[in-house]
């Protein structure tokens, strides 16, 4: 199954304990499985956003990377 922009998977309910249950078609295409850990960023205006733990974790590993490569490539920047 191909992640395509803007997908919508429909709604859902929060439970008396706010819990939520993550469509199944959703956790399949975003490979969401029991016991992950899910990373929630939230804005009034914008509403929340879910993303997987270790996606961000990567995320910041090749971030951290990258500034490393630029700060080797001009010592400049780190004055």
């Amino acid at each position: 199954m191909e992640i395509k922009d803007n997908q919508v998977f429909g709604t859902v309910k929060v439970g008396e304990r706010g819990q939520i249950v993550i469509p199944k078609n959703a956790r399949e295409l975003l490979e969401i499985c029991p016991g992950d850990n899910l990373f929630i960023v939230a804005g009034k205006k914008r509403g929340a956003i879910i993303f997987k733990a270790e996606k961000i974790k990567e995320f910041a590993k090749e971030l951290l990377e990258k500034i490393d490569r630029l700060d080797n490539l001009n010592p400049e920047l780190k004055k």
